[in-house]
């Protein structure tokens, strides 16, 4: 019922559209202001934009407040819990000892100079498989003792990191979001995950690494101690780093296994079967925590007492990033109900321009309106799909790389991803924007370079 009653409230409202981009403008300045000025919780400031969008674009405060409860608990249900299980298993990483494992063999092995371009490929390999947010999690614990060990800003060591996740979230198959716009424009698979390597290499040197150089002297913050190991774990021994690897990367073969099992296996198969399940993220980190209890927690000596005080102790400090996060998709999905997505989409689907960059800019616009790169990616190839009969193979896979860029431009308030980065890194709100907006801002523009030089040649 709720369902049918957004339809139309949404059409309603997209007819009269000349409200819906002010009330997203107004939402989103409400929101800034608010926690920037008059330092309202974001919790708070969020469930009051959200409020404010809805009024302003003409939506019933009773669907408003059902649209944010939606996208609160959906967001909660869904990330939420992907969070917890994550924090748990980032304390046993450091708890253990195999945090320490992991980030003396990065810095032993590498130079000052040549760290953040370490946590690239780290961010990278983490992120093929996953979500954003399921690979931040499992690599807090490593960026913040890399950067407290090297004596490196945060930043400098982290936004590597997160460009290495971010570049796959928009371009490389076969993570979720570029499957679902290859599957939508029928484009080759292979062709596809072939140029989105080729777009993703050089995006991720700029956005990552290069970029990094110059946000570290904008953003200069410590790595905060969340995750620092606790001198009386009482472990007598850690647990090597083979296991230690192999124990963090679980997740990941899980969850790489599952995308590849859907694109090669059939569905009746029993090995897709197998790996549809354990490839869930919410499965293959919980498994990932019961097996971290046993390689790391037991492997490096820590009785029942101490894994169960590991455990719990997770949880508290990542309370009030449960609730932001949440209620950034509450206010994500409030902006989606208003209609404000079909409305961006509308007024530059004959725009006249390239097919790619005319894919990148409905991303962009989707990306801006709405905050999240699924909603992007899926209905700008939705609206671009009849455009791609006349374009040859090569072409439609640049047509889904241009998507996929478009989908992460600029995240800000409405993204719960911003929050996420926010909190996890200690920053303010225009400290988030000057180092992780303007990274996805430079990985997003630049993967839209690069697809252009291919398109020339293709």
């Amino acid at each position: 019922m709720h369902t049918l009653t957004l339809i139309a409230r949404t059409q309603e409202a997209a007819v009269s559209g000349g409200r819906l981009v002010p009330a997203a403008l107004v939402g989103i300045a409400l929101i800034v202001v608010l926690i920037t000025y008059l330092k309202v919780n974001p919790f708070l400031s969020l469930t009051v934009g959200s409020l404010a969008v809805a009024a302003v674009a003409g939506l019933p405060m009773a669907d408003a407040i059902e649209s944010f409860s939606d996208g609160f608990g959906a967001t909660a249900a869904g990330v939420g819990v992907l969070i917890a299980l994550g924090a748990m298993f980032g304390k046993l990483l450091a708890d253990s000892g195999g945090a320490d494992e992991i980030v003396d063999t990065i810095v032993g092995r590498s130079s000052p100079r040549a760290l953040p371009w370490a946590m690239a490929v780290v961010g990278a390999l983490i992120g093929l498989p996953m979500f954003f947010e399921i690979g931040l999690v499992l690599l807090m614990p490593v960026i913040f003792l890399v950067a407290r060990r090297s004596g490196l800003s945060l930043v400098r060591v982290g936004i590597p990191a997160l460009a290495g996740l971010s570049v796959m979230h928009g371009l490389v198959p076969p993570h979720p979001g570029p499957l679902v716009a290859v599957d939508a424009l029928k484009a080759d698979l292979g062709l596809t995950l072939g140029l989105g390597v080729l777009v993703a290499i050089p995006t991720l040197v700029i956005a990552g690494p290069l970029f990094a150089r110059y946000a570290a002297r904008w953003v200069d913050v410590p790595a905060p101690e969340m995750y620092e190991t606790r001198p009386d774990a009482g472990n007598a021994r850690r647990p090597g780093f083979p296991v230690t690897l192999a124990t963090v990367l679980l997740p990941v073969a899980l969850m790489l296994g599952k995308a590849l099992a859907d694109i090669f296996a059939a569905k009746t198969q029993p090995v897709r079967v197998v790996l549809d399940f354990l490839g869930t993220p919410l499965v293959a980190l919980f498994l990932a925590v019961v097996v971290a209890m046993f390689t790391l927690g037991r492997g490096s000596g820590m009785d029942r007492q101490a894994l169960a005080k590991s455990v719990e102790s997770a949880l508290p400090p990542i309370a009030g990033i449960l609730l932001i996060v949440s209620a950034g998709g509450g206010f994500k999905q409030t902006l989606v109900d208003t209609g404000i997505g079909k409305l961006v989409a509308q007024w530059v689907q004959h725009s006249g321009l390239s097919v790619l960059l005319l894919a990148w800019l409905v991303a962009v616009l989707i990306r801006l309106a709405t905050g999240s790169a699924t909603v992007a990616t899926v209905t700008a190839s939705g609206i671009l799909s009849p455009l791609v009969a006349g374009l040859g193979p090569g072409q439609t896979s640049l047509l889904v790389l241009a998507i996929g860029a478009g989908s992460v431009f600029f995240s800000h308030v409405n993204d719960a991803g911003f929050w996420l980065v926010k909190e996890y890194f200690g920053l303010s709100v225009g400290q988030t924007i000057k180092s992780w907006s303007l990274m996805e801002t430079v990985l997003s523009v630049s993967g839209l370079v690069f697809t252009l030089v291919l398109g020339a040649f293709l």
